[in-house]
């Protein structure tokens, strides 16, 4: 499945360096690449690694003919050159993919410990992997409203990352007291965190349950990963037929 994945992206890549505007190739402006460019110094990112894997993302979800994607609001410009891929193949050989559909969430941009986007690459995460006491260490060291610096400031929640966090994670009485009580400096920024790190761990306990029960069945886990992979490389063999039949590749 794999080789269907990286013949889908060969195929596509091509197709998408036809573009009108010669060494001005659409990923170099993708705003995501550039993000990543300016965080993380000291990191040459000017390989095709890096600078192709939105092609790779769009053979991913063309492989499987995806009617909508569940994506942050940062991969809206990687879906939208899947989009423009699509649009493109299905002009010039004929309609063979659905034009993929962005799915939001109410969140759309889960900020990490930084303030930043959570990001592996940032190491700015909370991690489905994480203990309680790590997820706990890690919260404490969150940035917070930059212009409170006392604990007798008052708080500006629209502006603060644990906030935003709060509202994905927390009940919605919790979340009207700190939108309230940060405004007016009767809760802390070290208690805000404290209600935060408690409506998380209330929403990974089972999480981490599940995982402990699914460690001592390593078994389970390889049938459920087989017979995933056997239903969707059906899938793959027959998009791969319909793309060479269009394309005319035998």
């Amino acid at each position: 499945m794999l080789l269907l994945r990286r013949r889908l992206a060969r195929a596509l890549d091509e197709l998408r360096g036809h573009h009108p505007h010669p060494g001005v190739h659409p990923r170099d402006r993708n705003p995501t690449y550039k993000e990543k460019q300016e965080n993380l110094e000291g990191r040459d990112l000017s390989t095709y690694g890096f600078l192709g894997y939105p092609v790779l993302q769009a053979a991913d979800i063309l492989l499987y003919k995806g009617d909508y994607v569940p994506v942050g609001v940062d991969q809206l410009p990687h879906l939208e050159l899947t989009r423009e891929i699509t649009r493109r193949f299905n002009a010039l050989y004929k309609p063979v993919f659905p034009e993929p559909q962005a799915l939001l969430t109410e969140i759309p941009k889960v900020p990490g410990t930084d303030g930043r986007k959570m990001s592996k690459s940032y190491n700015n995460t909370i991690n489905l992997s994480d203990s309680e006491a790590t997820v706990r260490a890690k919260l404490k060291t969150m940035v917070t409203d930059p212009a409170r610096v006392r604990r007798t400031d008052k708080g500006n929640p629209d502006v603060c990352p644990v906030f935003t966090l709060h509202k994905s994670a927390s009940q919605q009485g919790v979340i009207d007291r700190v939108n309230k009580e940060c405004r007016t400096a009767e809760i802390g920024c070290l208690d805000c965190k404290g209600l935060l790190a408690d409506a998380l761990v209330a929403r990974l306990t089972p999480v981490w349950e599940k995982r402990r029960e699914l460690v001592q069945k390593p078994k389970l886990v390889d049938e459920v990963i087989a017979a995933g992979t056997k239903k969707a490389s059906a899938v793959a063999q027959q998009t791969i037929a319909e793309v060479n039949d269009a394309m005319k590749m035998g």
